[in-house]
């Protein structure tokens, strides 16, 4: 399908419309059963046919257009009272609403050859349509008669992804792109105010070396006149550089300020009302409530919530399999309901809200309720689980064993149940998104089941950790708890280290171990650990350090990378550098394949080995530049702390033994030449070797630092991680 109404051909634009109307139809039909006095009913159904003739004429598809018509000619004698709307005639409507369903699935440049094939059905539907209201008149051929036979034809491309962004809300996302862009712009004329700025600075110390040779040379009277000088130079890069900061926060406000609204916008066009994940419903609940000979009602409340255009498509499934469920095992019939004081129509009603942030849809019945005892007598007669551990069991965990893999109380296997597939395809959707379900039951007054998932998959609040110099990303949806345990609350039982947690033994492992990662040099104390968990295990797992908790924006993994183990996807972090989001049930899968082999190593298994890595000091106020350098040296394998300004990096060198310091020179409270300065006054760091990685490009910088006691200097002008390597490797050899 075309990935734009621009670039659409006329039948996939008929195919989308049809959609579109076939959803009108349906509901309208359910309505006017329901009141067969409902004008409002018969203006719909009017107006869909209407708009299905004219468009199926546009293209060319004739036969389809009779259909149409004569579906439009009916509802006009039934409107005139020339026929009266008796349950035949509302069976032989849905059926022409079925058929028109069915032709949503063939591909949209096979469609008027596969039309053409199945004419004789839709004359047989058109001529059903004609029979009058008599209960006897023909049927036509059941919907599934036209369903497209064999498989897609070879060669035809699969059909592209495409979502449907309200106009007003695409308006809004185009303006804030062209907002986007003028503030873009302004950056190179900003760009450019730099460069004079920094033209400026350049003749100033063009000024001061001249003044430096003047003093240094006898009766210097012309000095006064350059210090004038380099005074008014001075104050006009200090003026230059006010106003331009000035500029620079004003700008770095609007464009926060843009950059927030556009990806507010971006992310609500992936929002869908919730009432577009259940077109299908209100039919499926008469249809399947019809054939058991039961009475059932379907409320929903809160159609217009919004929901993630993704997790309401995979809803559909689950919500699916409950109502079939509701239906068939908690809904009596007529007769039942009226026995047991009840009204002989049932209800079925589907909530959807926003609550404290995440999404909640509960789904309940009025029906009998779930009978524990048969499920007791369930999961023992189908052995999936012992008649002991059956016999132990509470109301909360009988049913949560609803969800599991193979349940069934149904006694044959009948179209709707019996196969033991259905609940736990609730379960498993919950789990993949990162959700919850709860199941709560009263005998006699019906079953409820709340689900509570996030908002959105765009977007997800993740706990950051380091593990082997590297920042990943747990989402909090997945983590049961986050615990520092103490060093002597580990234990090792039988080879494997184990901890206790609120009265559990839970295994212990490394993280870097499960992901093939260097082993760490020695224990931290506290360890920091993740517990996770699937529906059967829990685990901790032990990572280098806690960096704190950040929303990030998921991006997916490029197509080309294939399966990446224990990665989910990718996000960039507040200052723009890749961090990969860890797939925690794939963690956990690869925890248990290890643990099946037997080859997970026990992190008391043997005392650490004393580090002899090689340990450099990095030192920069500014984090980008700071977390680049360390990324460098780290994968180089080199053992890395930071320091923001040269105090702190004073403070670390008292009490540290570190092989290199790696240096910026302009910094707060202590700039980069006085640390060199102060180490090399100091007899036990006089021969520390020290780096200057400097913005200042000058020869005269250069010999300033090296004057000052640095072993190398290095611009960061012409800085790549190449070139940083070979001097770390000059200075102190590989790691």
């Amino acid at each position: 399908m075309s990935s734009s109404p621009e670039q659409a051909t006329p039948l996939e634009l008929f195919r989308q419309e049809l959609e579109d109307q076939v959803a009108i139809l349906n509901q309208a039909l359910l309505d006017l059963e329901a009141d067969p006095a409902s004008a409002d009913g018969f203006d719909r159904l009017m107006r869909a046919a209407h708009s299905v003739k004219g468009a199926a004429r546009i293209v060319g598809l004739h036969d389809l257009e009779a259909l149409a018509h004569a579906f439009e000619d009916t509802l006009v004698a039934v409107r005139d009272g020339r026929l009266p709307l008796s349950p035949s005639l509302l069976s032989r409507l849905f059926t022409i609403v079925d058929c028109l369903e069915t032709i949503q699935g063939c591909a949209p440049a096979e469609l008027p050859g596969w039309i053409d094939s199945q004419r004789p059905v839709l004359e047989a539907q058109a001529r059903s349509l004609m029979a009058g209201s008599s209960d006897d008149a023909p049927v036509a051929a059941p919907a599934e008669a036209l369903a497209p036979s064999g498989e897609p034809t070879q060669g035809t491309p699969a059909p592209e992804r495409v979502v449907r962004v309200d106009a007003d809300q695409l308006n809004r996302i185009m303006a804030l792109a062209g907002e986007s862009l003028v503030e873009a712009k302004w950056l190179q004329p900003f760009a450019d105010s730099l460069a004079q700025l920094k033209d400026r600075q350049n003749e100033m110390v063009a000024l001061v070396e001249q003044l430096h040779q003047q003093l240094s040379e006898p009766g210097s009277g012309g000095a006064r006149d350059l210090i004038e000088q380099v005074r008014a130079k001075e104050r006009d890069c200090q003026q230059l550089l006010v106003d331009r900061l000035g500029e620079l926060e004003l700008f770095a406000r609007r464009a926060n300020n843009v950059a927030y609204r556009l990806y507010r916008e971006v992310i609500g066009s992936n929002m869908r009302p919730f009432s577009d994940g259940l077109a299908g419903f209100p039919r499926m609940v008469r249809d399947i409530s019809r054939s058991l000979g039961k009475q059932v009602r379907l409320e929903v409340v809160g159609k217009g919530t919004l929901v993630d255009r993704d997790i309401l498509k995979r809803l559909e499934s689950p919500l699916t399999h409950i109502l079939r469920n509701a239906i068939d095992h908690g809904v009596e019939t007529p007769e039942a309901r009226l026995a047991a004081g009840k009204s002989a129509e049932a209800t079925l009603r589907i909530e959807a809200l926003h609550r404290g942030g995440m999404l909640a849809i509960h789904v309940a019945d009025d029906g009998r309720g779930v009978d524990l005892e048969a499920v007791r007598r369930t999961l023992v007669q189908r052995q999936l689980m012992e008649a002991e551990a059956v016999a132990r069991m509470g109301e909360a965990d009988l049913l949560d064993a609803l969800m599991l893999p193979g349940f069934s109380t149904a006694t044959a296997v009948t179209e709707l149940s019996g196969r033991g597939v259905g609940l736990d395809v609730v379960r498993a959707m919950v789990q993949e998104v990162g959700g919850s379900v709860r199941l709560s039951s009263t005998a006699g007054a019906g079953t409820s089941i709340h689900f509570q998932l996030p908002l959105t998959l765009s977007v997800v609040r993740t706990l950051l950790v380091e593990i082997a110099g590297e920042p990943y990303a747990f989402p909090l949806a997945r983590l049961d708890q986050i615990v520092a345990m103490d060093q002597s609350a580990i234990h090792g039982v039988e080879g494997r280290d184990t901890f206790n947690l609120d009265g559990r033994t839970i295994g212990l492992l490394a993280a870097r171990e499960v992901m093939a990662l260097p082993p760490l040099d020695q224990l931290p104390d506290p360890v920091p650990l993740v517990v996770i968990s699937d529906h059967s295990n829990v685990y901790g797992v032990m990572v280098d350090r806690f960096l704190g908790e950040q929303d990030l924006v998921v991006r997916p993994l490029d197509s080309r990378l294939g399966r990446v183990p224990n990665i989910s996807a990718a996000a960039l972090m507040g200052d723009g550098l890749p961090i990969l989001i860890v797939d925690v049930p794939d963690l956990v899968r690869s925890i248990d394949a290890r643990l099946m082999r037997g080859d997970l190593r026990s992190l008391a298994a043997a005392p650490p080995a004393p580090c002899s890595r090689r340990r450099v000091l990095v030192v920069d106020d500014s984090a980008t530049v700071r977390q680049s350098l360390v990324r460098c040296l780290i994968g180089a394998g080199y053992r890395v702390e930071q320091a923001a300004d040269g105090r702190e990096a004073w403070t670390a060198l008292q009490g540290q033994e570190f092989d290199l310091v790696l240096t910026d020179v302009e910094m707060p409270r202590m700039d980069g030449l006085e640390l060199v300065r102060l180490l090399r006054q100091l007899p036990r760091l006089a021969s520390l070797p020290v780096m200057i990685v400097s913005s200042r490009e000058g020869e005269q910088d250069r010999l300033l630092g090296l004057e000052a006691g640095a072993d190398y200097y290095l611009d960061k002008g012409s800085f790549s991680d190449a070139r940083l390597l070979a001097a770390v490797h000059d200075l102190i050899g590989p790691a």
